[in-house]
């Protein structure tokens, strides 16, 4: 057999470093999240083992969707402050987008929605052993809404766990010539 002849030919190269080291994990019966599992026991700090955090991000659906994210949310639903010309070289970290997004009860509503989503979960991520969770808000361009609904996630989230914050598209607006 090929597999067989394998990892016999596999062993032999690695008997020399096997001798030469300290630790020496079998893998025999392990899934992968106890071998990260016994891993994480030998080689990590104790107060890292415990270590979680949320990745909280906004980011425009016409940029692509994060490839990292574990959970993707869409609000591009809700009205769009692109289209009030006062907001539109504006974010969703300005007070006045952020309060436009957020004063409409569809924002309200959606949100109670999905920090009663999320908030739930989180600690079935964590015992789970996943160290870190990426929740992505995204809208069209990533410059309003989805930037003020992550930053009001990750504030509220801040409360009990630890949280980073980014905005990956918040900056890459593309500007319309005004052909007069």
């Amino acid at each position: 057999c090929w597999v067989c002849l394998g990892v016999r030919l596999e062993r032999e190269l690695l008997a020399p470093l096997k001798s030469l080291s300290q630790n020496v994990v079998d893998t025999t019966t392990l899934t992968p999240r106890g071998l990260r599992k016994t891993i994480a026991e030998q080689f990590s700090k104790q107060d890292d083992l415990h270590n979680f955090r949320i990745e909280v991000m906004s980011f425009g659906f016409k940029y692509g969707l994060p490839l990292d994210a574990d959970l993707v949310f869409d609000v591009r639903f809700l009205t769009n402050p692109y289209y009030k010309p006062e907001l539109r070289h504006l974010t969703g970290l300005d007070k006045e987008v952020y309060d436009f997004v957020m004063n409409h009860e569809e924002s309200e509503d959606f949100y109670k929605h999905l920090i009663n989503l999320i908030e739930p979960i989180l600690p079935s991520y964590k015992k789970e052993g996943k160290s870190v969770l990426t929740v992505a808000i995204g809208c069209t361009g990533g410059q309003h809404r989805s930037v003020a609904f992550a930053q009001r996630l990750a504030d509220d989230l801040a409360k009990k766990w630890t949280v980073n914050i980014s905005h990956r598209d918040k900056n890459n607006r593309k500007e319309t010539l005004n052909r007069s």
